[in-house]
Protein backbone atom coordinates (compact mmCIF):
# COMPACT_ATOMS: atom_id res chain seq x y z
CA UNK A 1 0.00 0.00 0.00
CA UNK A 2 1.49 3.33 -1.08
CA UNK A 3 1.74 6.48 1.04
CA UNK A 4 2.32 10.16 0.35
CA UNK A 5 3.54 13.16 2.36
CA UNK A 6 3.23 16.56 0.67
CA UNK A 7 6.57 18.46 0.63
CA UNK A 8 5.21 21.57 2.34
CA UNK A 9 8.51 22.52 4.01
CA UNK A 10 10.42 22.26 0.74
CA UNK A 11 7.91 24.47 -1.06
CA UNK A 12 8.06 27.08 1.71
CA UNK A 13 11.87 27.10 1.57
CA UNK A 14 11.77 27.62 -2.19
CA UNK A 15 9.13 30.36 -2.05
CA UNK A 16 10.63 32.25 0.87
CA UNK A 17 14.40 31.73 0.59
CA UNK A 18 15.11 30.89 -3.05
CA UNK A 19 12.49 32.84 -5.00
CA UNK A 20 12.06 35.59 -2.37
CA UNK A 21 8.35 35.75 -3.08
CA UNK A 22 7.84 38.55 -0.57
CA UNK A 23 9.56 41.02 -2.91
CA UNK A 24 6.59 40.75 -5.29
CA UNK A 25 4.14 42.34 -2.89
CA UNK A 26 3.36 45.02 -5.49
CA UNK A 27 1.65 42.46 -7.75
CA UNK A 28 -2.10 41.84 -7.40
CA UNK A 29 -2.75 38.89 -5.12
CA UNK A 30 0.73 38.90 -3.59
CA UNK A 31 0.21 41.60 -0.98
CA UNK A 32 -2.31 39.45 0.87
CA UNK A 33 -0.27 36.27 0.44
CA UNK A 34 1.98 36.61 3.47
CA UNK A 35 4.35 33.70 4.18
CA UNK A 36 2.17 32.78 7.14
CA UNK A 37 -0.97 32.65 5.00
CA UNK A 38 0.74 30.75 2.21
CA UNK A 39 2.06 28.19 4.67
CA UNK A 40 -1.41 27.78 6.19
CA UNK A 41 -2.86 27.22 2.72
CA UNK A 42 -0.18 24.66 1.86
CA UNK A 43 -0.64 22.82 5.16
CA UNK A 44 -4.40 22.57 4.67
CA UNK A 45 -3.99 21.62 1.01
CA UNK A 46 -1.55 18.92 2.05
CA UNK A 47 -4.07 17.58 4.55
CA UNK A 48 -6.80 17.31 1.92
CA UNK A 49 -4.44 15.61 -0.51
CA UNK A 50 -2.99 13.18 2.03
CA UNK A 51 -6.20 12.31 3.89
CA UNK A 52 -8.93 12.67 1.26
CA UNK A 53 -7.42 12.16 -2.19
CA UNK A 54 -4.53 9.74 -1.64
CA UNK A 55 -6.63 7.00 0.01
CA UNK A 56 -8.75 6.87 -3.17
CA UNK A 57 -5.81 6.56 -5.56
CA UNK A 58 -5.40 2.77 -5.61
CA UNK A 59 -9.10 1.98 -5.26
CA UNK A 60 -9.98 4.46 -8.00
CA UNK A 61 -7.39 2.86 -10.25
CA UNK A 62 -8.75 -0.63 -9.64
CA UNK A 63 -12.42 0.31 -9.97
CA UNK A 64 -12.12 2.80 -12.81
CA UNK A 65 -14.98 4.71 -14.42
CA UNK A 66 -18.07 2.92 -15.71
CA UNK A 67 -20.38 3.94 -18.55
CA UNK A 68 -24.05 2.96 -18.45
CA UNK A 69 -26.21 2.23 -21.48
CA UNK A 70 -27.72 5.72 -21.33
CA UNK A 71 -24.25 7.24 -21.80
CA UNK A 72 -23.84 8.40 -18.19
CA UNK A 73 -20.52 7.73 -16.48
CA UNK A 74 -19.97 6.86 -12.84
CA UNK A 75 -16.66 7.77 -11.23
CA UNK A 76 -15.02 5.43 -8.68
CA UNK A 77 -16.41 5.08 -5.19
CA UNK A 78 -15.55 8.05 -3.00
CA UNK A 79 -14.72 10.43 -5.84
CA UNK A 80 -17.99 12.35 -5.61
CA UNK A 81 -17.59 13.00 -1.90
CA UNK A 82 -13.92 13.91 -2.31
CA UNK A 83 -14.74 16.29 -5.15
CA UNK A 84 -17.46 17.96 -3.10
CA UNK A 85 -14.99 18.53 -0.25
CA UNK A 86 -12.31 19.77 -2.67
CA UNK A 87 -14.68 22.25 -4.30
CA UNK A 88 -16.14 23.42 -0.99
CA UNK A 89 -12.62 24.17 0.24
CA UNK A 90 -12.14 26.69 -2.56
CA UNK A 91 -9.25 24.79 -4.15
CA UNK A 92 -10.62 25.10 -7.69
CA UNK A 93 -10.26 28.84 -8.18
CA UNK A 94 -7.27 29.40 -5.92
CA UNK A 95 -5.44 31.67 -8.38
CA UNK A 96 -8.41 32.74 -10.52
CA UNK A 97 -9.83 36.25 -10.75
CA UNK A 98 -11.92 37.36 -7.73
CA UNK A 99 -14.20 39.09 -10.26
CA UNK A 100 -15.71 35.68 -11.04
CA UNK A 101 -15.40 34.05 -7.65
CA UNK A 102 -11.74 33.05 -7.63
CA UNK A 103 -9.46 33.80 -4.70
CA UNK A 104 -6.86 35.71 -6.72
CA UNK A 105 -3.87 34.13 -4.99
CA UNK A 106 -0.56 33.81 -6.84
CA UNK A 107 -0.40 31.12 -9.50
CA UNK A 108 2.83 30.09 -7.79
CA UNK A 109 0.85 28.91 -4.76
CA UNK A 110 -1.69 27.11 -6.94
CA UNK A 111 1.15 25.30 -8.73
CA UNK A 112 2.33 23.87 -5.43
CA UNK A 113 -1.16 22.64 -4.55
CA UNK A 114 -1.38 21.17 -8.04
CA UNK A 115 1.73 19.10 -7.34
CA UNK A 116 0.31 17.85 -4.05
CA UNK A 117 -3.01 16.79 -5.58
CA UNK A 118 -1.38 15.16 -8.62
CA UNK A 119 0.97 13.15 -6.40
CA UNK A 120 -1.90 12.09 -4.15
CA UNK A 121 -4.31 11.12 -6.92
CA UNK A 122 -3.43 12.13 -10.47
CA UNK A 123 -6.65 10.82 -12.03
CA UNK A 124 -8.77 12.82 -9.58
CA UNK A 125 -6.69 15.99 -9.95
CA UNK A 126 -7.39 16.03 -13.67
CA UNK A 127 -11.06 16.98 -13.12
CA UNK A 128 -10.32 20.36 -11.51
CA UNK A 129 -7.14 20.81 -13.57
CA UNK A 130 -8.95 20.59 -16.91
CA UNK A 131 -11.64 22.90 -15.60
CA UNK A 132 -9.06 25.59 -14.89
CA UNK A 133 -7.61 25.24 -18.40
CA UNK A 134 -11.04 25.73 -19.95
CA UNK A 135 -11.78 28.61 -17.59
CA UNK A 136 -8.52 30.33 -18.57
CA UNK A 137 -9.49 30.24 -22.25
CA UNK A 138 -12.91 31.71 -21.49
CA UNK A 139 -11.36 34.37 -19.27
CA UNK A 140 -9.00 35.52 -22.04
CA UNK A 141 -11.19 35.07 -25.13
CA UNK A 142 -14.78 34.87 -23.94
CA UNK A 143 -17.25 37.72 -24.12
CA UNK A 144 -18.36 39.46 -20.93
CA UNK A 145 -21.64 37.56 -21.12
CA UNK A 146 -19.86 34.22 -21.51
CA UNK A 147 -17.59 34.97 -18.58
CA UNK A 148 -20.53 35.86 -16.36
CA UNK A 149 -22.43 32.79 -17.53
CA UNK A 150 -19.78 30.12 -17.13
CA UNK A 151 -16.87 31.21 -14.96
CA UNK A 152 -18.47 31.63 -11.50
CA UNK A 153 -19.78 28.06 -11.49
CA UNK A 154 -16.54 26.67 -12.95
CA UNK A 155 -14.32 28.46 -10.45
CA UNK A 156 -16.49 27.35 -7.56
CA UNK A 157 -16.33 23.76 -8.76
CA UNK A 158 -20.09 23.57 -9.20
CA UNK A 159 -19.46 22.83 -12.90
CA UNK A 160 -16.41 21.32 -14.57
CA UNK A 161 -14.85 22.03 -17.95
CA UNK A 162 -13.21 20.09 -20.76
CA UNK A 163 -11.06 20.60 -23.85
CA UNK A 164 -12.36 18.89 -27.02
CA UNK A 165 -9.58 18.96 -29.61
CA UNK A 166 -8.56 15.51 -30.84
CA UNK A 167 -10.48 13.52 -33.46
CA UNK A 168 -10.02 9.90 -34.59
CA UNK A 169 -7.96 10.94 -37.61
CA UNK A 170 -6.06 13.92 -36.16
CA UNK A 171 -4.24 14.79 -32.97
CA UNK A 172 -1.37 17.24 -33.27
CA UNK A 173 -2.32 18.24 -36.84
CA UNK A 174 -5.57 20.01 -35.98
CA UNK A 175 -5.81 21.42 -39.48
CA UNK A 176 -7.29 18.05 -40.46
CA UNK A 177 -10.25 18.25 -38.09
CA UNK A 178 -13.70 17.50 -39.53
CA UNK A 179 -16.09 18.63 -36.77
CA UNK A 180 -18.51 21.14 -38.29
CA UNK A 181 -20.31 24.17 -36.90
CA UNK A 182 -23.51 25.25 -38.63
CA UNK A 183 -24.56 28.86 -38.10
CA UNK A 184 -28.06 29.41 -36.65
CA UNK A 185 -30.37 32.43 -37.07
CA UNK A 186 -30.12 33.33 -33.37
CA UNK A 187 -26.33 33.61 -33.52
CA UNK A 188 -25.62 30.21 -32.01
CA UNK A 189 -24.13 27.22 -33.84
CA UNK A 190 -24.87 23.53 -34.18
CA UNK A 191 -21.82 21.32 -33.66
CA UNK A 192 -21.60 17.93 -35.38
CA UNK A 193 -18.66 15.57 -35.14
CA UNK A 194 -16.73 13.16 -32.94
CA UNK A 195 -13.97 13.97 -30.48
CA UNK A 196 -11.79 11.33 -28.82
CA UNK A 197 -9.53 11.10 -25.76
CA UNK A 198 -11.60 13.73 -23.95
CA UNK A 199 -10.53 13.62 -20.32
CA UNK A 200 -13.40 14.15 -17.88
CA UNK A 201 -15.79 14.32 -20.84
CA UNK A 202 -18.64 12.73 -18.87
CA UNK A 203 -18.94 12.01 -15.14
CA UNK A 204 -21.19 12.26 -12.10
CA UNK A 205 -19.19 14.80 -10.05
CA UNK A 206 -21.08 17.96 -11.04
CA UNK A 207 -24.47 19.05 -12.34
CA UNK A 208 -23.05 20.42 -15.60
CA UNK A 209 -19.97 20.08 -17.80
CA UNK A 210 -18.79 22.99 -19.94
CA UNK A 211 -17.20 21.66 -23.13
CA UNK A 212 -14.86 23.84 -25.16
CA UNK A 213 -14.84 22.45 -28.70
CA UNK A 214 -12.76 23.14 -31.79
CA UNK A 215 -14.79 23.01 -35.01
CA UNK A 216 -14.87 24.45 -38.50
CA UNK A 217 -17.71 26.80 -39.42
CA UNK A 218 -19.34 25.76 -42.67
CA UNK A 219 -17.62 27.62 -45.50
CA UNK A 220 -14.50 28.41 -43.44
CA UNK A 221 -11.03 27.95 -44.97
CA UNK A 222 -9.41 24.54 -44.84
CA UNK A 223 -6.47 23.88 -42.51
CA UNK A 224 -5.68 25.62 -39.26
CA UNK A 225 -6.84 29.01 -40.58
CA UNK A 226 -10.44 27.89 -40.55
CA UNK A 227 -10.74 26.61 -36.97
CA UNK A 228 -12.99 28.24 -34.39
CA UNK A 229 -13.57 27.61 -30.68
CA UNK A 230 -17.03 27.05 -29.20
CA UNK A 231 -18.59 26.52 -25.79
CA UNK A 232 -21.11 23.68 -25.70
CA UNK A 233 -22.47 22.69 -22.27
CA UNK A 234 -23.74 19.25 -21.36
CA UNK A 235 -26.99 20.90 -20.25
CA UNK A 236 -28.35 24.07 -21.80
CA UNK A 237 -29.22 26.77 -19.32
CA UNK A 238 -32.61 27.98 -18.20
CA UNK A 239 -33.36 31.69 -18.05
CA UNK A 240 -32.23 31.78 -14.43
CA UNK A 241 -28.86 30.22 -15.31
CA UNK A 242 -29.58 26.77 -13.92
CA UNK A 243 -29.06 23.60 -16.01
CA UNK A 244 -32.07 22.79 -18.15
CA UNK A 245 -32.54 20.60 -21.23
CA UNK A 246 -29.87 18.09 -22.22
CA UNK A 247 -27.72 19.28 -25.11
CA UNK A 248 -27.05 17.01 -28.10
CA UNK A 249 -23.63 15.93 -26.84
CA UNK A 250 -23.05 12.50 -25.36
CA UNK A 251 -20.38 10.04 -24.33
CA UNK A 252 -20.23 7.28 -26.92
CA UNK A 253 -17.73 5.20 -24.94
CA UNK A 254 -14.95 5.45 -22.40
CA UNK A 255 -11.45 4.31 -23.25
CA UNK A 256 -9.89 1.24 -21.63
CA UNK A 257 -6.42 2.59 -21.05
CA UNK A 258 -3.05 1.99 -19.44
CA UNK A 259 -3.43 4.33 -16.46
CA UNK A 260 -5.38 7.21 -14.88
CA UNK A 261 -8.34 4.83 -14.62
CA UNK A 262 -10.14 7.10 -12.18
CA UNK A 263 -10.52 9.76 -14.86
CA UNK A 264 -13.13 9.22 -17.56
CA UNK A 265 -11.44 9.41 -20.98
CA UNK A 266 -14.36 9.67 -23.39
CA UNK A 267 -15.37 9.51 -27.00
CA UNK A 268 -17.71 12.50 -27.31
CA UNK A 269 -20.38 12.63 -29.99
CA UNK A 270 -21.78 15.99 -31.06
CA UNK A 271 -25.05 15.51 -32.92
CA UNK A 272 -26.08 19.07 -33.70
CA UNK A 273 -25.21 20.28 -30.21
CA UNK A 274 -26.01 23.90 -29.47
CA UNK A 275 -22.87 25.97 -29.02
CA UNK A 276 -21.64 29.55 -28.99
CA UNK A 277 -18.54 31.01 -30.59
CA UNK A 278 -15.70 31.93 -28.23
CA UNK A 279 -13.57 34.78 -29.54
CA UNK A 280 -13.28 35.50 -33.25
CA UNK A 281 -14.30 33.22 -36.11
CA UNK A 282 -11.42 31.21 -37.57
CA UNK A 283 -9.18 32.23 -34.66
CA UNK A 284 -9.82 29.19 -32.51
CA UNK A 285 -6.21 28.14 -32.31
CA UNK A 286 -5.31 31.37 -30.51
CA UNK A 287 -7.89 30.59 -27.85
CA UNK A 288 -6.89 26.94 -27.80
CA UNK A 289 -3.28 27.78 -27.00
CA UNK A 290 -4.40 29.47 -23.79
CA UNK A 291 -5.89 26.13 -22.77
CA UNK A 292 -2.92 24.18 -24.08
CA UNK A 293 -0.32 26.27 -22.31
CA UNK A 294 -2.25 26.01 -19.04
CA UNK A 295 -2.58 22.27 -19.62
CA UNK A 296 1.10 21.81 -20.53
CA UNK A 297 2.20 23.45 -17.30
CA UNK A 298 -0.25 21.23 -15.44
CA UNK A 299 1.05 18.13 -17.21
CA UNK A 300 4.65 19.09 -16.41
CA UNK A 301 3.64 19.18 -12.75
CA UNK A 302 2.09 15.71 -13.17
CA UNK A 303 5.49 14.41 -14.27
CA UNK A 304 7.14 15.85 -11.17
CA UNK A 305 4.27 14.70 -8.97
CA UNK A 306 4.48 11.04 -10.00
CA UNK A 307 8.27 11.14 -9.68
CA UNK A 308 7.91 12.51 -6.14
CA UNK A 309 5.36 10.03 -4.85
CA UNK A 310 7.22 7.15 -6.52
CA UNK A 311 10.45 8.29 -4.84
CA UNK A 312 8.87 8.57 -1.40
CA UNK A 313 7.62 5.00 -1.51
CA UNK A 314 10.81 3.59 -3.03
CA UNK A 315 13.04 5.30 -0.47
CA UNK A 316 10.94 3.99 2.41
CA UNK A 317 11.04 0.48 0.98
CA UNK A 318 14.82 0.66 0.47
CA UNK A 319 15.29 1.46 4.15
CA UNK A 320 13.16 -1.52 5.20
CA UNK A 321 13.86 -4.26 2.67
CA UNK A 322 16.60 -6.66 3.81
CA UNK A 323 18.64 -8.18 0.99
CA UNK A 324 22.33 -9.11 0.90
CA UNK A 325 25.18 -7.47 2.77
CA UNK A 326 26.96 -4.19 2.13
CA UNK A 327 30.09 -4.42 -0.04
CA UNK A 328 32.11 -2.78 2.74
CA UNK A 329 30.95 -5.12 5.50
CA UNK A 330 27.89 -5.90 7.60
CA UNK A 331 25.85 -2.85 8.52
CA UNK A 332 22.93 -4.48 10.38
CA UNK A 333 24.55 -7.18 12.49
CA UNK A 334 21.33 -7.81 14.39
CA UNK A 335 19.51 -8.71 11.18
CA UNK A 336 19.89 -11.59 8.71
CA UNK A 337 20.72 -9.09 5.92
CA UNK A 338 21.30 -5.40 5.43
CA UNK A 339 18.61 -3.02 4.13
CA UNK A 340 19.15 -2.42 0.44
CA UNK A 341 19.77 1.31 1.06
CA UNK A 342 23.40 0.32 1.83
CA UNK A 343 24.06 -0.66 -1.80
CA UNK A 344 25.69 2.01 -4.00
CA UNK A 345 23.47 1.36 -7.01
CA UNK A 346 20.32 1.69 -4.93
CA UNK A 347 21.62 4.99 -3.57
CA UNK A 348 22.59 6.13 -7.08
CA UNK A 349 19.08 5.39 -8.30
CA UNK A 350 17.32 7.12 -5.43
CA UNK A 351 19.65 10.14 -5.48
CA UNK A 352 19.08 10.62 -9.21
CA UNK A 353 15.33 10.76 -8.60
CA UNK A 354 15.50 13.04 -5.59
CA UNK A 355 18.06 15.43 -7.09
CA UNK A 356 15.79 15.82 -10.08
CA UNK A 357 12.63 16.22 -8.00
CA UNK A 358 13.93 18.97 -5.75
CA UNK A 359 15.51 20.89 -8.61
CA UNK A 360 12.48 20.42 -10.84
CA UNK A 361 10.17 21.66 -8.08
CA UNK A 362 12.17 24.88 -7.96
CA UNK A 363 12.01 25.08 -11.76
CA UNK A 364 8.21 24.71 -11.71
CA UNK A 365 7.78 27.42 -9.09
CA UNK A 366 10.28 29.73 -10.85
CA UNK A 367 8.20 29.44 -14.01
CA UNK A 368 4.93 29.81 -12.11
CA UNK A 369 6.34 33.06 -10.74
CA UNK A 370 7.14 34.13 -14.30
CA UNK A 371 3.48 33.47 -15.14
CA UNK A 372 2.37 35.62 -12.22
CA UNK A 373 4.64 38.46 -13.36
CA UNK A 374 3.50 38.10 -16.97
CA UNK A 375 -0.18 38.27 -16.03
CA UNK A 376 -0.07 40.71 -13.12
CA UNK A 377 2.85 43.11 -13.48
CA UNK A 378 1.76 46.73 -14.15
CA UNK A 379 5.01 47.28 -16.08
CA UNK A 380 4.46 46.19 -19.67
CA UNK A 381 8.14 45.52 -20.42
CA UNK A 382 8.56 43.43 -17.30
CA UNK A 383 5.41 41.45 -18.08
CA UNK A 384 6.45 40.82 -21.68
CA UNK A 385 9.95 39.70 -20.69
CA UNK A 386 8.54 37.21 -18.17
CA UNK A 387 6.04 35.94 -20.72
CA UNK A 388 8.77 35.38 -23.31
CA UNK A 389 10.89 33.30 -20.94
CA UNK A 390 7.81 31.35 -19.84
CA UNK A 391 6.98 30.67 -23.50
CA UNK A 392 10.49 29.36 -24.09
CA UNK A 393 10.38 27.14 -21.02
CA UNK A 394 6.85 25.73 -21.43
CA UNK A 395 7.86 22.96 -23.87
CA UNK A 396 10.93 22.26 -21.71
CA UNK A 397 8.79 21.91 -18.61
CA UNK A 398 6.28 19.65 -20.35
CA UNK A 399 8.81 17.53 -22.22
CA UNK A 400 11.59 17.17 -19.67
CA UNK A 401 9.54 16.82 -16.49
CA UNK A 402 7.28 14.16 -18.01
CA UNK A 403 10.07 12.23 -19.76
CA UNK A 404 12.21 12.16 -16.63
CA UNK A 405 9.19 11.79 -14.37
CA UNK A 406 8.24 8.57 -16.13
CA UNK A 407 11.83 7.32 -16.10
CA UNK A 408 11.96 8.04 -12.39
CA UNK A 409 8.73 6.15 -11.74
CA UNK A 410 10.33 3.16 -13.49
CA UNK A 411 13.52 3.58 -11.45
CA UNK A 412 11.46 3.70 -8.26
CA UNK A 413 9.59 0.57 -9.32
CA UNK A 414 12.96 -1.16 -9.76
CA UNK A 415 13.74 -0.58 -6.09
CA UNK A 416 10.89 -2.95 -5.19
CA UNK A 417 12.18 -5.77 -7.37
CA UNK A 418 9.41 -8.25 -8.14
CA UNK A 419 7.17 -6.56 -5.58
CA UNK A 420 7.16 -3.47 -7.80
CA UNK A 421 5.51 -5.43 -10.59
CA UNK A 422 2.46 -6.39 -8.57
CA UNK A 423 -0.42 -4.17 -7.51
CA UNK A 424 -0.07 -4.22 -3.73
CA UNK A 425 2.89 -1.83 -3.44
CA UNK A 426 1.39 0.79 -5.77
CA UNK A 427 4.67 1.18 -7.67
CA UNK A 428 3.28 -0.15 -10.95
CA UNK A 429 0.40 2.36 -10.83
CA UNK A 430 2.83 5.26 -10.63
CA UNK A 431 4.50 3.96 -13.80
CA UNK A 432 1.19 3.52 -15.63
CA UNK A 433 -0.18 6.89 -14.55
CA UNK A 434 3.04 8.75 -15.37
CA UNK A 435 3.20 7.38 -18.92
CA UNK A 436 0.30 9.43 -20.31
CA UNK A 437 1.93 12.72 -19.36
CA UNK A 438 4.56 12.18 -22.08
CA UNK A 439 1.80 11.84 -24.67
CA UNK A 440 -1.14 14.16 -24.10
CA UNK A 441 -1.26 17.94 -24.54
CA UNK A 442 1.30 17.54 -27.33
CA UNK A 443 3.59 14.50 -27.42
CA UNK A 444 7.09 15.24 -26.20
CA UNK A 445 8.70 14.97 -29.62
CA UNK A 446 6.36 17.77 -30.69
CA UNK A 447 7.37 19.80 -27.63
CA UNK A 448 11.01 19.48 -28.69
CA UNK A 449 10.21 20.57 -32.26
CA UNK A 450 8.18 23.49 -30.92
CA UNK A 451 11.13 24.55 -28.77
CA UNK A 452 13.74 24.40 -31.50
CA UNK A 453 11.58 25.42 -34.44
CA UNK A 454 9.39 28.13 -32.91
CA UNK A 455 10.29 29.17 -29.39
CA UNK A 456 14.07 29.35 -29.73
CA UNK A 457 14.21 31.64 -32.81
CA UNK A 458 11.17 33.77 -31.87
CA UNK A 459 11.91 37.51 -31.82
CA UNK A 460 15.47 36.87 -32.87
CA UNK A 461 16.10 34.49 -30.00
CA UNK A 462 15.34 37.16 -27.41
CA UNK A 463 13.94 34.80 -24.77
CA UNK A 464 16.88 32.42 -25.01
CA UNK A 465 19.34 35.30 -24.78
CA UNK A 466 17.46 36.64 -21.75
CA UNK A 467 17.76 33.28 -20.00
CA UNK A 468 21.43 32.91 -20.94
CA UNK A 469 22.00 36.43 -19.70
CA UNK A 470 20.28 35.81 -16.36
CA UNK A 471 22.25 32.61 -15.87
CA UNK A 472 25.56 34.22 -16.77
CA UNK A 473 24.87 37.16 -14.49
CA UNK A 474 24.24 34.78 -11.58
CA UNK A 475 27.46 32.91 -12.28
CA UNK A 476 29.48 36.13 -12.61
CA UNK A 477 28.10 37.54 -9.38
CA UNK A 478 28.80 34.38 -7.38
CA UNK A 479 31.81 32.62 -8.94
CA UNK A 480 34.17 34.25 -6.41
CA UNK A 481 32.24 32.58 -3.57
CA UNK A 482 34.37 29.56 -2.74
CA UNK A 483 31.35 27.72 -1.37
CA UNK A 484 29.51 28.00 -4.71
CA UNK A 485 32.52 27.81 -7.04
CA UNK A 486 32.63 23.99 -7.50
CA UNK A 487 28.99 23.79 -8.48
CA UNK A 488 29.16 26.89 -10.67
CA UNK A 489 32.16 25.43 -12.50
CA UNK A 490 30.13 22.35 -13.46
CA UNK A 491 27.09 24.47 -14.31
CA UNK A 492 29.20 26.83 -16.41
CA UNK A 493 30.61 23.92 -18.42
CA UNK A 494 27.11 22.61 -19.16
CA UNK A 495 25.85 26.10 -19.97
CA UNK A 496 28.72 26.33 -22.46
CA UNK A 497 27.54 23.12 -24.09
CA UNK A 498 24.05 24.59 -24.32
CA UNK A 499 25.31 27.75 -25.99
CA UNK A 500 27.39 25.69 -28.43
CA UNK A 501 24.32 23.64 -29.31
CA UNK A 502 22.29 26.81 -29.81
CA UNK A 503 24.90 28.22 -32.18
CA UNK A 504 25.07 24.90 -34.04
CA UNK A 505 21.34 25.07 -34.69
CA UNK A 506 21.64 28.65 -35.90
CA UNK A 507 24.37 27.65 -38.35
CA UNK A 508 22.95 24.29 -39.49
CA UNK A 509 19.24 24.23 -38.76
CA UNK A 510 18.18 26.65 -41.49
CA UNK A 511 20.38 24.99 -44.10
CA UNK A 512 18.79 21.62 -43.35
CA UNK A 513 15.72 21.59 -41.08
CA UNK A 514 16.25 17.88 -40.44
CA UNK A 515 19.34 18.87 -38.46
CA UNK A 516 17.12 20.78 -36.06
CA UNK A 517 14.58 17.97 -35.92
CA UNK A 518 17.18 15.29 -35.27
CA UNK A 519 18.70 17.20 -32.37
CA UNK A 520 15.56 18.73 -30.91
CA UNK A 521 14.90 16.22 -28.11
CA UNK A 522 18.53 16.31 -26.99
CA UNK A 523 18.41 20.10 -26.99
CA UNK A 524 15.19 20.16 -24.98
CA UNK A 525 16.72 17.90 -22.33
CA UNK A 526 19.98 19.85 -22.35
CA UNK A 527 18.12 23.09 -21.70
CA UNK A 528 16.17 21.34 -18.96
CA UNK A 529 19.35 20.02 -17.31
CA UNK A 530 20.95 23.45 -17.35
CA UNK A 531 17.80 25.23 -16.15
CA UNK A 532 17.38 22.81 -13.25
CA UNK A 533 21.11 23.20 -12.57
CA UNK A 534 20.51 26.95 -12.33
CA UNK A 535 17.80 26.24 -9.78
CA UNK A 536 20.25 24.13 -7.76
CA UNK A 537 22.73 27.00 -7.83
CA UNK A 538 20.07 29.33 -6.44
CA UNK A 539 19.17 26.74 -3.81
CA UNK A 540 22.81 26.44 -2.71
CA UNK A 541 23.14 30.19 -2.42
CA UNK A 542 20.04 30.36 -0.23
CA UNK A 543 21.31 27.53 1.98
CA UNK A 544 24.67 29.20 2.53
CA UNK A 545 22.92 32.48 3.32
CA UNK A 546 20.83 30.77 5.99
CA UNK A 547 23.95 29.24 7.52
CA UNK A 548 25.77 32.56 7.43
CA UNK A 549 22.83 34.09 9.30
CA UNK A 550 23.32 31.55 12.06
CA UNK A 551 20.30 29.39 11.28
CA UNK A 552 20.37 25.69 12.05
CA UNK A 553 19.31 23.80 8.95
CA UNK A 554 16.86 20.93 9.10
CA UNK A 555 18.13 17.50 8.00
CA UNK A 556 16.16 17.89 4.74
CA UNK A 557 17.91 21.18 3.99
CA UNK A 558 21.32 19.78 4.95
CA UNK A 559 20.70 16.92 2.53
CA UNK A 560 20.45 19.43 -0.32
CA UNK A 561 24.22 19.99 -0.23
CA UNK A 562 24.74 16.31 -1.07
CA UNK A 563 22.00 16.38 -3.69
CA UNK A 564 23.57 19.41 -5.37
CA UNK A 565 26.94 17.66 -5.49
CA UNK A 566 25.29 14.60 -6.98
CA UNK A 567 23.56 16.72 -9.61
CA UNK A 568 26.84 18.41 -10.55
CA UNK A 569 28.88 15.21 -10.67
CA UNK A 570 26.37 12.70 -12.04
CA UNK A 571 23.71 14.56 -14.00
CA UNK A 572 25.09 17.78 -15.51
CA UNK A 573 27.84 15.93 -17.44
CA UNK A 574 25.10 14.47 -19.68
CA UNK A 575 25.14 17.77 -21.59
CA UNK A 576 28.44 16.72 -23.17
CA UNK A 577 26.85 13.64 -24.73
CA UNK A 578 23.83 15.67 -25.78
CA UNK A 579 26.05 18.20 -27.54
CA UNK A 580 27.84 15.39 -29.39
CA UNK A 581 24.54 13.92 -30.59
CA UNK A 582 23.21 17.31 -31.69
CA UNK A 583 26.41 18.16 -33.55
CA UNK A 584 26.28 14.85 -35.43
CA UNK A 585 23.38 16.29 -37.41
CA UNK A 586 20.67 14.36 -39.23
CA UNK A 587 22.66 12.21 -41.66
CA UNK A 588 22.50 8.96 -39.68
CA UNK A 589 18.93 9.64 -38.60
CA UNK A 590 17.60 10.18 -42.12
CA UNK A 591 19.82 7.77 -44.08
CA UNK A 592 17.67 4.63 -43.86
CA UNK A 593 14.90 4.46 -46.51
CA UNK A 594 11.39 4.33 -45.09
CA UNK A 595 10.76 0.89 -46.58
CA UNK A 596 13.77 -0.47 -44.67
CA UNK A 597 12.17 0.15 -41.28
Amino acid sequence: MSTYKAPVDDVMFLLRDVLNIEQYGNLPGFADASPELVEAILVEGARVCEEVLQPLNASGDQEGCRRAEDGSVATPKGFREAYAEFAAGGWMGLAASPEYGGQGLPHTVAAAINEFSSSANMAFAMYPGLTMGAAAALYVHGSDEQKQTWLPNMLSGKWTGTMNLTEPHCGTDLGLLKTKAARQPDGSFRITGTKIFISAGEHDLTENIVHLVLARIEGAPEGVKGISLFVAPKFLLNADGTPGARNAVSCGSIEHKMGIHGNATCVMNYDGATAWLVGEENRGLNAMFVMMNEARLGVAIQGLAQSEVAYQNAAQYAKERLQGRALTGVKAADKPADPIIVHPDVRRTLLSIRAFNEGARAFVLWNALKADIAHRSPDKATAEAADEVLGLMTPVLKGVLTDVGFDNAVKAQQMFGGHGYIVETGAEQFVRDARIAMIYEGANGIQALDLVGRKLPRNGGRAAMAFFGELQQFVSENEADEKLAPFLKALGKSAGHLQQATMWFMQNGLKNPDNAGAGSTDYMHMLGLVAIGYMWAKILKALHAKKAAGETLTPALEAKFVLADFYAQRMLPETGAQLARISAGADAVMALPAEAF
